[in-house]
């Protein structure tokens, strides 16, 4: 029992060390979804579960020794949260001025939800791996069943963050050009923090 209560709170731990950010990011989709109806919210939970699953089972597979991308090459998965906020802003910058404000959802469906997903957690291969090869096979199942229930909780978080009226009118009102920002911040930060640059700088 006091086996199962330790791997529990170490589970729980992991997710939340490691998914803090994601917060952000679920809380700008679920405004993106009540201010224009894109992405849906069924496409951020589903994107959500599977960008996560993503993300275990390649930390799962490089637990068993199998490194199927290099962890210094990682951090250039940060660049798809930046090309889709850079997207959003030439749209943004194309319709400037015009009577009807553009939409301001960057992530508009399920596969560019996931893809975000994957991106915005890939530091986290670096935390799975060594945990899942240190644990074993019984506590890993345990440690994903939590996992599974943070991703829940995560996005019901996100989803009442993003449900307060005031800030989904500013998102509609300037949306446009926030949506695009915050996810250019969050590519950029993801490159810049992996070291990915440095590396292929000093190669």
């Amino acid at each position: 029992m006091g086996d199962l209560a330790g791997t529990l709170g170490t589970a729980v731990g992991v997710f939340v060390g490691t998914n803090v950010d994601d917060i952000i990011v679920l809380t700008v989709l679920f405004l993106s979804a009540r201010a224009s109806g894109r992405p849906r919210p069924w496409q951020i939970w589903a994107g959500q579960y599977a960008g996560i699953s993503v993300l275990v089972a390649l930390s799962a597979v490089a637990a068993l020794g199998l490194t199927i991308v290099p962890d210094r090459w990682v951090g250039l998965l940060g660049l798809i949260p930046f090309a889709l906020g850079v997207r959003g802003m030439i749209g943004a910058i194309r319709t400037r001025g015009q009577e009807d404000l553009p939409n301001p959802a960057v992530a508009t469906g399920l596969v560019s939800v996931m893809a975000v997903t994957i991106a915005n957690g890939a530091d986290n291969l670096s935390v799975y791996t060594p945990v899942f090869r240190a644990i074993g096979l019984g506590n890993t199942l345990v440690t994903v069943a939590v996992f599974a229930v943070g991703v829940a909780v995560w996005c019901a978080a996100g989803s009442w963050l993003g449900s307060h009226r005031r800030i989904i009118d500013v998102v509609q009102r300037f949306g446009h050009w926030i949506v695009p920002a915050v996810f250019m911040t969050i590519g950029a930060v993801i490159v810049i923090e992996s070291g990915v640059l440095a590396h292929a700088v000093g190669r």
